[in-house]
């Protein structure tokens, strides 16, 4: 029996299997052994069930954060990337205009962000049709997804409900956090299942239904502490490990064409922007919206007895590196997080204006830092020193080695 066969046959029992607390063991299985196909029938496509099973399209990531439009082919995202950037993508009224991945930068608060105009995807794109796998792939390279949905047709189409499945089906979590359990994989010692809240969503047996799904995935020796009251898919995601969570903008296009109750019900739903791309309507908003989904903010720096910069600001994010003090002395320079000592931050997370931090302060929009490295003495005291010396004779040493093996080269005859 091949894998589709396997799949249909695990959904068609769990279509007939009743939802109860006494079920939720076998339906807890069902989901496991439901998931483990899959990821299978991706890797067999030719790629990854993290990755999407496809390579991606080969657009260089720049700016200080990514953007992908997704959508049904005729939506218009094209419209809103011409409309939003300086780049110009082809847009006409008959669908699959757009056959490659079309990148645009858009300035916004001081910062660049980059667009990604995706070819339209169909249903079925998670196991290829079409162009889905590609697309899928760079969605998930991406800090946020915006999912560009015809305001005047949705009703009809459920095109919101299709995508959000086909996303869901290769790993990519919209709008959700990881679930606060820790999975620890050990050589021997059976499984240690521990909580610190009651679980409600795993059936009468929790700890049987876990016991279940583990053993699907063939993993008999582990350590499983559960903070939240998780569900078994949630479960399944910790198992697999693979799940990229990332934020989703739900932007309902073209309501110039439905009536003023229309868009007042789509406007109201989570996540959601109502826009019209060809008239320009309402898109300060949506680029307010984007900004906040993102989290970006932006964080000045000064020099002692200076100034500080506000012409240039370090642009963190919680998608990427985190909004700490941490982050924003690694994207200063490695070297000075190495040597950092304290820092002073005047703004909107500094309880008084300055306040001496530690790394793990988190900032927020258009704060001040300014970082004070340690004493040469400090730096000598320090654990790291010792192997920071080293590491740094061991550079020189090579340096030099090289410029002697280059010379000797020079000096040989012919």
């Amino acid at each position: 029996m091949g894998l589709v066969e396997k799949i249909k046959e695990v959904e068609a029992e769990m279509a007939k299997t009743q939802r109860n607390k006494a079920t939720m063991s076998h339906l807890g299985l069902l989901k496991a052994r439901l998931a483990k196909y899959r990821a299978e029938l991706l890797d067999e496509g030719g790629g990854s069930g993290a990755g999407g099973g496809g390579q991606g399209f080969s657009v260089a990531r720049s700016g200080d954060g990514r953007v992908a439009l997704i959508g049904f082919p005729s939506v218009g995202k094209s419209t809103l990337l011409s409309t939003l950037t300086d780049t110009k993508s082809e847009a006409a009224a008959y669908e699959f205009t757009t056959l490659t991945c079309i990148p645009g930068n858009l300035m916004y608060n001081g910062t660049k962000i980059q667009l990604l105009d995706l070819p339209g995807i169909i249903e079925g794109a998670a196991h290829g049709k079409g162009r889905g796998k590609e697309v899928i792939a760079v969605a998930r390279t991406s800090d946020l997804v915006m999912m560009v949905l015809d305001a005047g047709k949705e009703q009809v189409n459920r095109h919101r409900e299709i995508l959000e499945n086909e996303l869901e089906t290769v790993g990519l979590r919209l709008n959700k956090s990881p679930p606060n359990v820790t999975l620890v994989p050990k050589k021997t010692g059976g499984v240690k299942f521990n909580t610190t809240v009651p679980l409600t969503r795993l059936g009468d047996d929790p700890e049987k239904t876990v016991r279940q799904v583990l053993g699907e995935y063939k993993m008999h020796n582990c350590d499983v502490l559960c903070r939240e009251d998780i569900s078994v898919d949630q479960l399944i995601d910790v198992i697999m490990g693979n799940r990229k969570y990332v934020r989703c903008l739900y932007v309902y296009n073209k309501i110039d064409t439905i009536t003023i109750e229309e868009v007042d019900r789509l406007a109201r739903e989570p996540h959601s922007v109502v826009i019209s791309g060809s008239t320009r309507l309402n898109l300060d908003y949506l680029l307010a919206r984007m900004w906040d989904y993102m989290g970006l903010i932006r964080v000045y720096t000064k020099r002692r007895g200076q100034p500080p910069d506000l012409g240039d600001p370090l642009v963190l994010s919680n998608q990427r590196d985190g909004i700490s003090v941490e982050a924003a002395s690694m994207a200063i320079s490695k070297e000075l997080r190495a040597v950092f000592n304290f820092a002073l931050v005047w703004g909107r997370s500094a309880k008084h204006s300055p306040q001496r931090v530690g790394l793990a302060h988190e900032l927020q929009d258009e704060d001040v830092i300014q970082v004070t490295a340690k004493t040469n003495t400090q730096q000598k005291h320090s654990k790291e020193y010792a192997a920071r010396v080293q590491e740094y004779n061991t550079m020189i040493a090579e340096k030099r080695k090289a410029r002697t093996k280059a010379g000797k080269k020079k000096r040989m005859p012919g």
